[in-house]
């Protein structure tokens, strides 16, 4: 049954006895209990449940819908979502504890904060070779959830839906989503005139776009709006042919992927068919460990950007330093799952955004794409990080689909892993124009995962995933300073990172496993005695997700 978003007064109730009245502290997320200090503070969370907390009666020949409210001991309940058995509202600190004690309550957290994390990137990919296929993701819709779209004309007619889940204007006021859905949708029409010699062409040029708003001018959100998002993508999945959910943001990760709400609800729409594409985040100068939630997520697609070098050709792209590497904080689960272009992209441009406003150097202006000395300004931007590179995955999968509509999500992982490109360098080192620090960045799987994209090979495979893609964990020892892969069974204890590590079992594709013999990562890949296992982390309030454009060379 349809659940609309609701917000009601909640009926009072008894409180529990003063014995129960203490915090089971595995109910509540580590970042919630420091608030819990002082009873009359005023907190906003989520609250999971193990089954669903409303119940609705009647309707049709029962008469009318009466549904059951939520008890959140006189809070307010903001929203009641669908996709996972959670609300969100507002409650008193002391009422928490308390809370936690109902035996229908699975886990509270805090309702957190989350930010915003083509010519050289298409060829990057071997977009160009499903182009001149007929494939370019005509009938796919893809679900952007991010700042916004501005109604550009390299978008005109495709962008079928629009909702916003935070306040401010209708269209795009930070910037980041425009340009996001370039990359993945837009069709180069207005660098495509008279006298062009560059197009600004996205992956998939005529896919369908639904713009989900849930960043807010200065790029922020909460995990409300973007579970809010996800769950009107998968409500809106017949209707809109929605195949793809694109998700350029993130937040650190708290909790085990199981209890994170946001995490939950990525799940939910995986089951739903819906791949879900996310960025890994740009923290990979503070080490290992630094992949944020949701890319923690075992089935979503997580993904890591590359420099393309300025070049058309692939041999020479070389991963950005800033691309965050695994293993997952908490969980050490293998991510990214592939890398993709992300640095110094050109896309759409959103006049007079935050973005625009912030870095007028990132205008592209028009003698860098055509002769014509009447060409208009202002529309097209230049911005890094691994929410650019999300959006090149994202239109990949549209391809694919495009093809063959009866592919699952998990079939769709599989392809792209097991087709990425798997020759790179041991080591490369980036050096920051602007602070002259140097980075070293080494090739393991942590840093690019299983390769870097290739459209072309992955529509001219055709193997069928027979079981879960989902991403593999692993387990470190400590004294022995080595890691093993874990299938979710058994621990794979003839891979230590110093051999030629490889993914045992992780995914059966055909009667292949994706990781094997055959995949060769090379004997010299240093499994590494470096890899701090998240102990150097900085998960800082400044992430920056592709917001400044200022790249690596």
């Amino acid at each position: 049954m349809h659940k609309r978003l609701m917000r009601c007064a909640i009926f009072g109730m008894a409180l529990m006895a003063a014995g129960a009245a203490f915090a089971d502290n595995s109910k509540i997320s580590p970042d919630l209990l420091p608030l819990l200090s002082n009873p009359s503070n005023s907190v906003n969370v989520i609250v999971q449940y193990n089954s669903p907390p409303q119940t609705c009666t009647g309707g049709g020949l029962l008469g009318p819908i009466i549904c059951t409210a939520v008890n959140l001991l006189g809070g307010a309940v903001h929203f009641v979502f669908s996709i996972i058995n959670a609300v969100s509202g507002t409650l008193l600190a002391g009422d928490v504890i308390t809370l936690s004690n109902q035996s229908n309550v699975n886990y509270i957290s805090l309702d957190r904060t989350l930010v915003a994390t083509l010519d050289y990137t298409a060829a990057g990919v071997n977009a160009p070779v499903a182009w001149s296929s007929g494939w370019d993701g005509a009938g796919v819709g893809i679900a952007v959830i991010d700042s916004g779209i501005y109604p550009h004309a390299d978008l005109s007619g495709r962008v079928v839906y629009r909702q916003s889940f935070v306040s401010g204007v209708q269209y795009d006021d930070f910037g980041h989503g425009t340009h996001v859905a370039g990359i993945v949708a837009g069709n180069g029409t207005s660098s495509a005139q008279a006298g062009a010699f560059r197009t600004f062409k996205g992956i998939a040029p005529k896919a369908n776009i639904l713009d989900l708003r849930v960043l807010d001018k200065n790029g922020v959100s909460n995990d409300t709006a973007v579970i809010s998002a996800i769950q009107t993508a998968v409500q809106l999945k017949s209707k809109y042919n929605v195949r793809v959910i694109n998700l350029s943001l993130g937040r650190p990760i708290y909790e085990k992927c199981t209890r994170d709400p946001i995490c939950e609800a990525v799940d939910a729409a995986w089951k739903n068919g819906i791949v879900v594409v996310v960025a890994a985040g740009n923290l990979g100068r503070n080490g290992y460990a630094t992949v944020l939630s949701p890319g923690n997520n075992p089935h979503a697609i997580t993904v890591g950007a590359m420099k393309t070098m300025g070049t058309m050709g692939r041999g020479d792209d070389l991963i950005a330093s800033y691309s965050s590497k695994g293993p997952t904080y908490i969980d050490l689960t293998v991510k990214p799952d592939v890398v993709a272009p992300g640095n110094l992209i050109d896309s759409l441009m959103a006049p007079a955004s935050t973005l625009a406003g912030m870095y007028p150097a990132n205008v592209v202006a028009p003698s860098e794409y055509t002769k014509s000395k009447s060409a208009p300004g202002n529309l097209y931007f230049r911005l890094s990080g691994t929410s650019m590179a999300t959006p090149v995955v994202s239109g990949a999968v549209a391809l694919m689909i495009q093809k063959d509509a009866t592919l699952t999500p998990d079939t769709i992982k599989a392809r792209l892993m097991k087709t990425a490109g798997k020759a790179f360098p041991v080591t490369s080192t980036a050096t920051d124009p602007s602070t002259g620090q140097s980075y070293t960045s080494t090739y393991d799987m942590f840093t690019v995962g299983a390769g870097y994209i290739d459209i072309a090979a992955a529509l001219t495979n055709y193997d069928v995933a027979s079981k879960s893609a989902a991403s593999p964990s692993v387990v470190y020892n400590l004294l022995t300073n080595q890691g093993t892969l874990n299938d979710g069974s058994s621990v794979w204890t003839g891979y230590p990172w110093s051999q030629n590590a490889v993914w045992g079992s992780a995914v059966l594709v055909s009667g292949t496993y994706i990781w094997n013999a055959n995949v060769a990562w090379g004997t010299n890949v240093a499994w590494g005695t470096n890899v701090a296992w998240g102990t150097n982390v900085a998960w800082g309030t400044n992430v920056a997700w592709g917001t400044s454009g200022n790249g690596e060379k």
